[in-house]
């Protein structure tokens, strides 16, 4: 009897160990959240903020990129209707003058292109950090193991955007007051 019981014993051992387990494991669940931040730059004080300093830093000359471009189709309208009444040299010149012009043109409105993506990343960067860490609060006072950014597809119930925006938007407000969080 006492082989059998030593069996039975050892049996016992890794079946007890088992549930356990099961039963820590059902303790400790694994929470997951989920976080639109397309939406977030869409909704969030500090983003629209952004936004709104973006275009006030360069719509001046936007407006003026758009005034030369329409002087510039304005002179080359000109020139056509013009050009069967002058002559070679004229047009040759004419037409080098609308060449030159379309240049500086092409030129300036890539440099405005090049500072607004420029400006543009800055002011992102600005909020996609202070995104993060409304995000990361959020987790830790909710108790959440991990917050993905991107997924195929995720369960409605685990979208926690709404609570970021809502702290997010909280904290510009308690804080700077600017909404942009840059500084500059």
């Amino acid at each position: 009897m006492t082989h059998l019981a030593r069996a039975f014993g050892a049996l016992l051992i890794p079946v007890l160990a088992l549930c356990a387990a099961q039963a820590q494991a059902q303790q400790e669940t694994f929470r997951v959240g989920f976080v639109n931040p397309d939406r977030v730059l869409r909704e969030a004080t500090t983003a629209k903020a952004a936004q709104a300093k973006l275009e006030a830093e360069f719509s001046k000359r936007d407006k003026d990129l758009q005034a030369q471009g329409e002087a510039l189709k304005a002179a080359s309208e000109k020139f056509e209707r013009e050009a069967p009444t002058l002559t070679e040299t004229q047009r040759a010149t004419r037409q080098r003058q609308l060449v030159d012009q379309d240049r500086e043109f092409q030129r300036k409105r890539r440099e405005f292109q090049e500072d607004l993506n420029a400006r543009k990343n800055e002011e992102l960067q600005a909020v996609y950090e202070r995104a993060n860490r409304v995000v990361k609060q959020v987790a830790e006072a909710e108790k959440y193991d991990a917050i993905l950014q991107e997924a195929i597809y995720i369960n409605p119930k685990h979208d926690i955007t709404d609570k970021v925006i809502k702290a997010l938007n909280a904290s510009t407000a308690a804080g700077t007051g600017n909404g942009a969080g840059t500084g500059k």
